[in-house]
């Protein structure tokens, strides 16, 4: 097993399992919601960079930019059906739960009547081609995931330390009811948080369709490991999902070189009932405390 290609693919995985796991701890530790309708945001955006592809322009920038928009306008129509007239209701988590599971199914379901289930592939949107670094060869793709992924990170976490609209976010993750005391408009910062956090799914789509298919069901598999690390990490905490990122992104990769793709999610499964089973809060989580 080649060392290289090893920590090569780990970092390529854990940089796009990482925008999927923020996204659904900033969602959770920001409004107290489980959003089962990311995997119908990252499916949605898929199609979205391809309908650019095929319509506007192959340009990778575009094709980008497609995907990430279409994922951000996704996370705002779930958050105007499954928060903002939920909030306010009993049991919210749960009535939450189901109104995104909804979502996920019946968005699916539109996934498949309209573009049928023949699956789609996106232009090789950074090249086809290989770089040399001393020993390690890389191509372009995970070169450009990696890049792409961390800069979305970057600017995310700036915006969340730096903007008035940001620190707000930041306050609700802390403090749910202080942050309403003093004046955080709880709508208008949620419509924010899916927004941001679809645009994360809209990106991992079309670095991960860089290797897979679009499909309608293309987001079931991103959701499921977006949630294991999301829950290994601890949910609500940005460190605890990049290591975690890491850790299932270096799992994946030993098991389909050592045993093979079938057994990667058995492997991963396993990883997060041993971290629950030590931690039961994940790796750095303390939301659960700060929430109560």
């Amino acid at each position: 097993m080649d060392p290289y290609y090893l920590a090569l693919t780990t970092i390529n995985l854990a940089a796009i399992y990482g925008l999927l796991a923020l996204g659904i701890s900033i969602i959770w530790s920001s409004l107290g919601m489980i959003n089962m309708a990311q995997g119908f945001t990252f499916a949605v955006s898929g199609y979205g960079a391809w309908l650019v592809a095929q319509h506007i322009s192959t340009n990778g920038l575009a094709v980008v930019a497609g995907g990430v928009i279409t994922g951000a306008l996704a996370g705002a129509l779930i958050g105007g059906i499954a928060f903002i007239p939920l909030y306010d209701k009993p049991n919210f988590p749960l009535r939450s739960l189901i109104a995104t599971l909804a979502i996920s199914l019946m968005g699916g379901q539109c996934l498949l009547w309209i573009f049928t289930p023949r699956v789609k592939a996106l232009p090789k949107i950074f090249g086809i081609g290989n770089v040399h670094f001393g020993p390690v060869v890389a191509s372009y793709d995970k070169i450009g995931s990696i890049v792409c992924s961390a800069i979305l990170l970057l600017v995310t976490l700036a915006w969340m330390k730096s903007s008035r609209r940001g620190l707000e976010i930041r306050a609700m993750m802390q403090n749910p009811e202080g942050a309403a005391l003093v004046g955080v408009g709880l709508r208008s910062t949620a419509m924010a948080v899916m927004m941001v956090t679809g645009a994360m799914a809209g990106l991992a789509a079309v670095l991960l369709s860089q290797n897979y298919f679009i499909s309608p069901t293309a987001g079931v598999t991103p959701l499921v490991k977006g949630m294991v690390v999301a829950l290994a990490g601890g949910l609500g905490s940005v460190a605890g999902a990049l290591i975690a990122a890491i850790l299932i992104g270096f799992i994946e990769a030993v098991t389909a070189v050592g045993l093979g793709g079938q057994y990667v999610l058995i492997t991963q499964f396993l990883f997060i009932i041993a971290v629950l089973l030590v931690r039961p809060r994940g790796i750095a989580g303390m939301i659960e405390h700060t929430r109560e």
